[in-house]
This record gives structure tokens, C-alpha cells and sequence, in this order.
């Protein structure tokens, strides 16, 4: 259907191609990452929950945590970010299993205490993130072995199988 058609669909107006939730997803994704310390990130965090399109606000949310994660996998911060942001995901199930799971790959990531039953059971996306991430040998040797899928099992071998001879 060409732009002619959506025109007369709509009575001659223009249709907009782009949802007003793409727009509010996008404006969200900027204002967390322009926000200067924590305490203003979870401020706004907070307010994003609050928009009435509840899908898109924990989409951008989540797309928000897995950027800013990555980021501070490595840095002595992840821990009060994580608390600072942690408290305004409340009664949010998929945003709070996000960063529980981002929480127990920094712990793998930091050589820091992590249960086998906890990075066994983790989601696909937990241990696919893992497997292209992590350097732990006893982490990449457990995904090989009872990774959920044949694709993180055979990446995690692959993993292993290139690691640098000690």
C-alpha cells in the first residue's frame, strides 16, 4: 500500500508511520542515558514505569539496564547501581529477574561467590550473555556441559576450546 492509500484511508491526513510509543520508547532511552548519578537514574527510571503503555516502559527499561550492565560489568559501582535501580523495579517481574541475572554475571565476571544452580537455571538470554562475555573457565565448563540449549552448550565449548594456554 503506497503513501497515496494511507492518505485517503485517512481521510486525506497524513498517517504517521512511526507509533507515538516508538517516539515515548525512544525519549525514555535518551533521558536514562543522559541521567548524570544514580540516585537521578532510578528518579527516572521510576518515571518511566509510570508511563500507561506498561510493555513499552519495561522494554525501555530493560533495553536501558543491558546497556548501562555492560558497562559497569567491570567497574567497583555495579553494586550501588544495581541497589539504586533495584528499588524502583518493584512488582516488575521481567526488569527484576534482568538485573538479578546482570547481578550474578558480575559476580562470575569479578571472580566473586556464584551458585552453579543459579547460572544453570538462568535464561537463555543469561547464558548466551555468559557465554560471550565471561572468562571463567568453571562458568564456560558448566555451560558446556548443562547449558539450556545446544547453542549455548556449543558455544561455551567453542569458548573453552580457544581459550589461551596457561
Amino acid at each position: 500500500m503506497g503513501t497515496a492509500d494511507n492518505q485517503i484511508r485517512a481521510g486525506g491526513g497524513r498517517v504517521d508511520p512511526e507509533p507515538p510509543e516508538y517516539w515515548r520508547y525512544t525519549l525514555h532511552l535518551d533521558s536514562l542515558a543522559a541521567a548524570p548519578d544514580e540516585a537521578t537514574e532510578a528518579e527516572r527510571m521510576a518515571a518511566v514505569l509510570r508511563d500507561p503503555d506498561r510493555v513499552m516502559a519495561e522494554s525501555a527499561v530493560v533495553t536501558h539496564l543491558d546497556r548501562r550492565a555492560a558497562q559497569l560489568l567491570a567497574d567497583e559501582r555495579f553494586r550501588d547501581w544495581a541497589r539504586a535501580v533495584g528499588a524502583v523495579l518493584d512488582g516488575r517481574a521481567f526488569p527484576v529477574v534482568r538485573l538479578r541475572e546482570w547481578t550474578l554475571l558480575k559476580s562470575v565476571h569479578q571472580g566473586e561467590p556464584w551458585s552453579v544452580a543459579e547460572l544453570s537455571g538462568a535464561s537463555d538470554w543469561c547464558q548466551r550473555t555468559a557465554v560471550a562475555l565471561l572468562t571463567s573457565y568453571e562458568a564456560l565448563g558448566l555451560l558446556a556441559e548443562a547449558g539450556r540449549t545446544r547453542r549455548v552448550r556449543n558455544a561455551a565449548a567453542q569458548r573453552l576450546v580457544r581459550r589461551p594456554a596457561l
